[in-house]
């Protein structure tokens, strides 16, 4: 199974108890960003175009447990940035796993056979290594040869000492369905336990702006690709519904509450994938952001998103709603030609506000204010 079976059952039982007493608004998996720093330069990545004093700062261990405590996730995503750098990762993943959340270590694998001493396996623990195709796909999109030979070494060394690996692929615009298709077959041959897939997402400060996905683009690639694997035994590592949405057969609205983002500047507004401001406290995020302002329809940012931190959540409480169209989907795969489910109308978008520069000057500001501080304590 993509998603073990203890997995399933203590997920499934959080959200169903959430849906029983009408909770609206509930976190499924808690984004944590514990630094910037990468020792890669993907031209689709965003979350690095930081000045040099922002890519140094570190979440504490404390600080990434406080805020899986605080937003109650059962589910932990440590992205980055590469995790890896963080000279306490270990500490971090061995404190989440006590407090018995799941937790992916979301990672390119370039340091994960030096670091994988520091690791036991566990039921709550995943590898999720970041592979975007075969050999030449990859280290293309990474824009570094050697990386896809490093990360399957990686993955082949970390299923040898019985840990659980996902592979997490981002798709781009030109993606060939029959190479993802192929890809996807030998990523389950060399014996990963599931794949997380997604579209990529346009961020507005990643050097390559080309080969960004639209809707209808990512609708038609998915298509293309689930028809190829029919009756291939590809494990996903994400709900029924949510595959069935990027394939084009469902009408979902985000639900960015889901997945929230702690990182060095806070918690994130209104989500992983857009910083537009940052709050305290989980409270204050939850309580002070305005929701409807954010999503397809609704602003300009967000019109061709579809990607799994915004719409899984979506799909989860749609299962617990639709249990029958969930299990119909499970039975006979996504529904790969023939019309697709209505799309959002864009015509009520609010336009898009470019306020990256604000927060990044912000938190120099407040770097610098707080350098001699660090100077006299003599950190």
């Amino acid at each position: 199974m993509a998603v073990p079976l203890l997995q399933s059952a203590m997920v499934g039982a959080y959200v169903v108890g959430r849906h029983l007493r009408g909770v609206k608004r509930y976190p499924l998996v808690l984004m944590l960003e514990p630094l910037f720093r990468c020792n890669l330069a993907c031209a689709g990545c965003g979350k690095i175009d930081y000045p040099a004093p922002l890519l140094n700062r570190r979440l504490s261990v404390d600080e990434c447990l406080d805020a899986a405590n605080d937003c109650g996730a059962p589910v932990v995503s440590i992205a980055g940035g590469e995790p890896l750098l963080h000279a306490e990762m270990a500490q971090v993943v061995e404190g989440l796993i006590k407090q018995r959340r799941f937790v992916y270590l979301c990672t390119n694998a370039l340091l994960m056979e030096k670091r994988m001493d520091q690791y036991k396996p566990s039921p709550f623990f995943t590898w999720s290594v970041h592979l975007d195709g075969s050999r030449e796909e990859h280290d293309a999109a990474v824009c570094q040869g050697g990386v896809y030979d490093r990360a399957v070494a990686a993955i082949k060394e970390a299923k040898k000492r019985g840990f659980r690996v996902n592979i997490n692929c981002t798709l781009f615009d030109g993606a060939d369905p029959d190479k993802v298709s192929d890809f996807f077959t030998e990523a389950m041959a060399a014996g990963i336990d599931g794949i997380t897939v997604s579209p990529g997402y346009a961020y507005e400060r990643a050097p390559d702006q080309a080969h960004f996905l639209n809707r209808q683009r990512t609708k038609q690639l998915f298509r293309d690709i689930f028809k190829r694997g029919e009756g291939k035994k590809w494990q996903f590592s994400q709900s029924p519904l949510f595959l069935d949405f990027l394939a084009g057969n469902q009408t979902y609205q985000c639900s960015p509450w889901g997945n929230p983002t702690r990182n060095i500047f806070g918690w994130q507004r209104p989500c992983y994938l857009l910083g537009e401001g940052y709050a305290k406290t989980y409270s204050e995020l939850m309580d002070g952001t305005d929701w409807d302002a954010y999503g397809t329809g609704n602003y300009e940012k967000c019109a061709d998103c579809m990607v799994h931190s915004g719409y899984e959540a979506t799909a989860v409480a749609d299962t617990i709603r639709n249990p029958l169209k969930a299990l119909s989907v499970v039975r006979k795969g996504m529904k790969t030609d023939g019309e697709m489910a209505p799309d959002i109308p864009l015509d009520r978008q609010r336009p898009a506000e470019y306020v990256f520069s604000r927060h990044v000057e912000q938190a120099l500001t407040e770097e610098d204010r707080a350098s001699p501080k660090r100077r006299r304590a003599g950190g």
